[in-house]
């Protein structure tokens, strides 16, 4: 079942633990008023097993430059800690993500699905 996360008004999300990883799902705003709380929660959580993450952005309707820097640092913190990172994306998310050339570091993709599926093959 779904542990609901307290972020802000303008960011709403949810964890679930599934298939040897943490499922994030997040809907709103990723930027500057945001980002801290994003990475208070998800930095807590980048410590706990499963060490892999999926972060669902599909829901996303803004992400600006703070959002993306979150993302980076949530990402080497990740990896760092043994796990891998991927991030499910909107057009939206993905044409901001693109922007700045970061499609591979987080490893950008279309589905949930999709990013399960690729966690499989790589374990």
């Amino acid at each position: 079942m779904p542990e609901t996360l307290t972020l802000t008004l303008s960011l709403k999300g949810n964890r679930e633990v599934r298939d040897n990883c943490q499922l994030f799902r997040l809907a709103g705003l990723l930027d500057a008023y945001s980002e801290q709380a994003f990475l208070k929660a998800l930095e807590k959580f980048s410590e706990e097993n499963p060490k892999n993450i999926i972060l669902d952005l599909s829901q996303i309707d803004f992400i600006d430059s703070s959002g993306i820097g979150a993302l980076v640092k949530l990402a080497k913190k990740v990896q760092n800690n043994g796990g891998t990172f991927q991030t499910v994306t909107n057009p939206r998310v993905t044409q901001t993500v693109k922007l700045v050339r970061l499609e591979q570091f987080l490893s950008l993709q279309p589905t949930v699905e999709d990013a399960l599926a690729k966690l499989k093959q790589s374990s």
